[in-house]
């Protein structure tokens, strides 16, 4: 195959020049971006910029330049030009960058392994432009810390064919988006910037909305469905109910596009992606049909041969239509099941997936179509048995902080499986965001302490980082919206920076991060600010340490509430009685109280220090964010983000003096003094005062929201009267009430799950 390597020249004309001349016979699409870059933030300079061909270069005379090369050929002979250390790291994404001073002249390289290793050398740079830090660059390398570093979507394509949540406001407003080249160039384009390159689409049944089966004609949907009112649906968590008939009068096309643009878009966006360095896959869930409406005999039923068929042409249909389609995950669930009784849920997965990919793989010798099987609702044994004739790259995928990514930095829950999983497979990590869906997160010492503990590339294969609650799409929540509306990976562009740039290098100072708030916020302390998120995105993290509930519908940590009858919001007696995270070493309320009573060593950290932590956090947060507050001016994105801060940070303290009360009611119940009760009491006065502000600080930037795994708008200033309710609980208390030590799970709580 030929070689990609191109040499390129980025030149600075000399002061007083009438243009800025940018140098290069670019041809990798990657490179191009990478210029564009540059070249961007030259203009945004003020800067008239030129792009002449390579060939006018001879004479130049600009007293700075760079030079980007890509390849190990071209890298070589560039190094050698300028006599540089040559590149030390030849693996895929890989870069270095040389500076080299000569008579009056500076050369500032980027020497790339390949064509994305040297876009992001070259988006290095352009960085280095817009912070006015290009005297700053000095030598370096650069490698991939995590190879594979990806988005999990859950993708709301059309109402017949929705994702897993498609029954939330942020969902419905999305799809019109989804079918968006230019919602998907900016996404894209955004992804490249944070160093992300896989993006993953998870959806029930997406085939019916992608590609034509030649075996059934008459399912390929033309035209793009929206919901036009509100959802009224009983939600059961294997998404059947959103399989139950819907009325025309809901529904209106959002998007006029026959089944064959649909294939022309998603061809397009794949290109898109691969010209930026990024993998595209489609997850689906089981055994779903939806935008069949019962055609050719199509059931959900395991049994239904009819069903295996169609699924095995489409899956085929899917991989021809889609030569840039880097792989499929399956899993196995969440709707597998038979009218006649059991049936084997993997052998079901290979006759459909296994040997429709197979299938096409026959017409395509050599392709190297990865698929990935979720460790869900199945058996590795059973797996392993049902795939073993898969003939190309094969994957696991698991649940690592199970819904929860801002929990533990060192997650325990893999080490099983990495134990049980053979030596020569690999699992990718589903890196689930269930915690935080509206707040500008960014705490630069959890997310690098996170990504050094996700074991080595001999086990993991790569991530998915994303919610299953929420939408990644455009923000549709902001009472002040930019236009057009932002999307979520611009609104928390910081939280992602951290996320991308880090799982590619782990060991990236926060200096670099601090760069990135001080070009965005000009005349802003930005270290004060650094300092100020990271104390105020630490609180959701400790406090769902102490109150851990695994999955998303059990404990959404904005909201202080879950999935179920009323309000669903978690009273005192919820965290008298709650469980800690496995792994966290921190003790409930029921084991402090037990080992205080007994004089015993705590061997823990105790509820105590959990809410001291996060009084010191919010302290230092409000503390900053006040000192910062009279420089934002008419910075709205400033002061927005302040305000998440805030609110963050006032969570802390409503949880902190909620924990406390705990503690208290925890004494009371046992010896019955009323001063205990009396400092319970006070402690929840305390609590709902600062959800009060809590409130008003979030619902002054941010509209209520249907979120269809809680099944509920969250809207926090209706949850006042739940949190004032605590005190009435605090009153009311009576002794021998929880009796236990709180070395076992809570009896009748069958929502808890370790």
């Amino acid at each position: 195959m030929k070689s990609l390597a191109l040499f390129l020249i980025v030149g600075f004309a000399t002061a007083g020049a009438d243009a800025q001349p940018v140098f290069h016979d670019s041809k990798a699409p990657q490179i191009a971006f990478g210029v564009s870059e540059i070249r961007r933030n030259l203009g945004g300079k003020g800067n008239a910029v030129t792009e002449p061909a390579i060939r006018t270069m001879t004479g130049d005379r600009s007293p700075l330049r760079f030079a980007i090369a890509v390849g190990p050929t071209e890298c070589n002979s560039l190094a050698q030009a300028l006599g540089a250390a040559p590149l030390k790291d030849t693996r895929p994404q890989s870069y270095a960058i040389r500076r080299q001073e000569s008579n009056g002249r500076t050369t500032i390289a980027v020497l790339g392994a390949d064509a994305n290793g040297a876009m992001y050398g070259a988006l290095d740079l352009a960085e280095a432009v817009h912070q006015n830090a290009v005297k700053e660059i000095a030598n370096s390398d650069h490698a991939a810390g995590i190879a594979e570093r990806g988005i999990k979507f859950n993708i709301a394509l059309d109402r017949r064919t929705p994702t897993y949540s498609d029954n939330s406001d942020a969902a419905q407003a999305n799809i019109p988006e989804m079918w968006s080249m230019d919602f998907w160039r900016t996404y894209l384009d955004e992804m490249a910037r944070d160093r992300l390159n896989v993006v993953s689409l998870w959806n029930l049944h997406p085939f019916p909305s992608i590609v034509k089966v030649p075996e059934y004609p008459d399912i390929a949907l033309n035209d793009v469905w929206g919901n036009t009112a509100p959802f009224d649906l009983n939600f059961n968590m294997n998404g059947a109910a959103m399989a139950q008939p819907f009325s025309l009068k809901q529904v209106a096309i959002v998007n006029h596009m026959t089944i064959d643009d649909k294939i022309r878009f998603w061809r397009d966006v794949m290109q898109y992606g691969k010209d930026r360095g990024i993998d595209m896959y489609w997850f689906t869930w089981n055994i779903f049909v939806w935008g069949t409406e019962g055609k050719y005999g199509l059931t959900e039923d395991g049994k239904n041969q009819k069903t295996i068929d169609y699924f095995r042409a489409s899956v085929r249909e899917t991989v021809k239509t889609y030569p840039l389609l880097a792989g499929i995950g399956i899993t196995a669930g969440e709707n597998m099941h038979s009218k006649e009784g059991q049936f084997d849920q993997e052998d079901w997965l290979w006759r459909s997936y296994g040997e429709g990919i197979r299938d096409a793989l026959k017409t395509q010798p050599g392709r190297d179509f990865r698929l990935i099987h979720r460790y869900h609702q199945t058996g590795q044994a059973q797996t392993l048995k049902a795939f073993k004739d898969y003939p190309a790259p094969f994957d696991f995928s698991f649940k690592y902080s199970v819904a929860h990514m801002y929990s533990e930095t060192k997650p325990p829950f893999i080490e099983p499986v990495l134990e049980e999983m053979p030596k020569n497979l690999r699992t990718w990590i589903e890196v689930r965001n269930d915690d935080i869906y509206s707040y500008r997160w960014g705490d630069p010492e959890f997310a690098r302490a996170y990504v050094k503990s996700i074991p080595g590339p001999d086990r993991i294969a790569g991530f998915f980082m994303g919610p299953d609650g929420y939408n990644w799409g455009r923000e549709f929540i902001d009472r002040e919206p930019a236009t057009p509306r932002q999307l979520v990976m611009q609104k928390q562009w910081y939280s992602f920076a951290l996320w991308g740039r880090l799982s590619y290098e782990p060991d990236l100072p926060d200096s670099v991060f601090e760069k990135m708030l001080g070009a965005r916020f000009p005349g802003i302390p930005a270290a004060k600010l650094m300092q100020g998120l990271a104390e105020a995105s630490r609180i959701i993290p400790q406090v769902t340490r102490f109150f851990w509930r695994d999955l998303d519908f059990l404990w959404f940590p904005e909201g202080n509430i879950q999935k179920g009858n009323g309000t669903g919001f978690f009273t005192v007696a919820d965290f008298a009685r709650g469980q800690t995270m496995p792994g966290s070493g921190i003790l409930n309320a029921r084991q402090w109280r037990s080992r205080l009573l007994k004089g015993a060593p705590m061997e823990g950290i105790t509820p105590l220090q959990v809410a001291a932590a996060l009084q010191a956090n919010a302290a230092a947060a409000h503390r900053l964010v006040g000192e910062l507050r009279p420089l934002q001016k008419d910075n709205s994105e400033l002061r927005m983000t302040l305000g998440d801060a805030d609110a963050m940070a006032l969570l802390g303290d409503y949880y902190a003096d909620k924990i406390l009360a705990a503690t208290d009611l925890l004494l009371f119940d046992r010896d019955g003094k009323p001063e205990y009760r009396a400092s319970a009491v006070k402690h929840l006065e305390a609590a709902l005062a600062h959800w009060k502000s809590y409130a008003a600080i979030a619902t002054s930037q941010y509209k209520p929201q249907f979120l269809g795994r809680l099944v509920r708008v969250v809207d926090l200033n209706a949850l006042t009267a739940s949190a004032e309710a605590d005190i009435a609980v605090a009153r009311d208390w009576h002794t021998g009430t929880i009796t236990d030590d709180g070395e076992g799970p809570v009896k009748g709580d069958t929502n808890f799950r370790p």
